[in-house]
C-alpha cells in the first residue's frame, strides 16, 4: 500500500506534476512488475531499465507529461517524457526523464543532460512478506533537477578484446544530491550496508 503521509509536499516537483500522480504512478510499477521478477535475476541492469520504462508509461497517462510522439526512438532519446504543450525539443525545465535503481542513492545514464529526473528507486522481495501480493516495492522515488555540471563521466573499459560496459555518465556525491529529494519514502525500510532491508527484519 502507498500510503499517502510517506510523501513529502516540501520536495520541488517539475512544473504541474503532482504528488498524486506519482503515487498512482508507483502502484502501477509495483503491480506490473511484480510479473517479471525472474527477469531481474537473469539480468538486474534489464529489470531496472523496464522498471523505468514502466514509470514513463504512468506517468504519461496519470500526468500532464507525455511520451515524444517518434515512439521508435523515446527509449532512445532524452528526455523520456515532456511537459504537454512545451516546444520540440524541450527545454530542460519541461524535460522529465524515467530511471530506476536498486542503489539506495547513485544514478547513472548514458549521457549528461540538463533537465528533471524521476528516479524509482525499488527492491525486490519474492517472499512478499513486506507488502502481501507485492515482490517488486518501490521504497524511494526521488526527484530533482540535474545540470551538467552534476554528472561525471565515467569511462569504459569496453576493448576489442571484449567485456566493459558502454561510456556512462553518474551524479556527483549522489548521497548529498539526492539527501532533500525524496517526495516519497516507504516508512519501515532502511538502509543497511548499503541496500534497502524492512527495519527489524519485519
Amino acid at each position: 500500500m502507498v500510503d499517502r503521509e510517506d510523501f513529502d509536499s516540501s520536495v520541488a516537483l517539475p512544473p504541474g506534476l503532482e504528488i498524486g500522480q506519482i503515487r498512482r504512478a508507483i502502484e502501477y510499477v509495483q503491480r506490473q512488475t511484480s510479473d517479471l521478477v525472474e527477469i531481474y535475476y537473469e539480468q538486474k541492469n534489464v529489470f531496472s531499465a523496464i522498471v523505468g520504462i514502466f514509470g514513463t508509461r504512468a506517468l504519461d497517462s496519470v500526468s500532464n507529461y507525455e511520451r515524444p510522439k517518434n515512439v521508435h526512438t523515446a527509449q532512445q532519446r532524452f528526455p523520456d517524457l515532456k511537459r504537454r504543450g512545451s516546444g520540440e525539443p524541450p527545454a530542460a525545465n519541461d524535460s522529465l526523464e524515467s530511471k530506476a535503481s536498486i542503489r539506495p542513492w547513485e544514478l547513472q545514464a548514458h549521457y549528461n543532460h540538463a533537465g528533471w529526473y524521476i528516479v524509482w528507486r525499488y527492491l525486490v522481495d519474492p517472499t512478499e512478506t513486506i507488502e502481501p501480493d507485492v515482490s517488486v516495492l518501490v521504497w524511494r522515488v526521488d526527484v530533482a533537477f540535474l545540470t551538467e555540471e552534476d554528472w561525471k563521466y565515467e569511462d569504459s573499459r569496453a576493448g576489442a578484446s571484449g567485456g566493459g560496459r558502454t561510456h556512462t555518465f553518474g551524479v556527483k556525491k549522489p548521497a548529498t544530491r539526492f539527501r532533500d529529494c525524496a517526495v516519497y519514502r516507504r516508512q519501515g525500510i532502511r538502509i543497511r550496508d548499503g541496500k534497502p532491508v524492512p527495519e527489524n527484519g519485519a
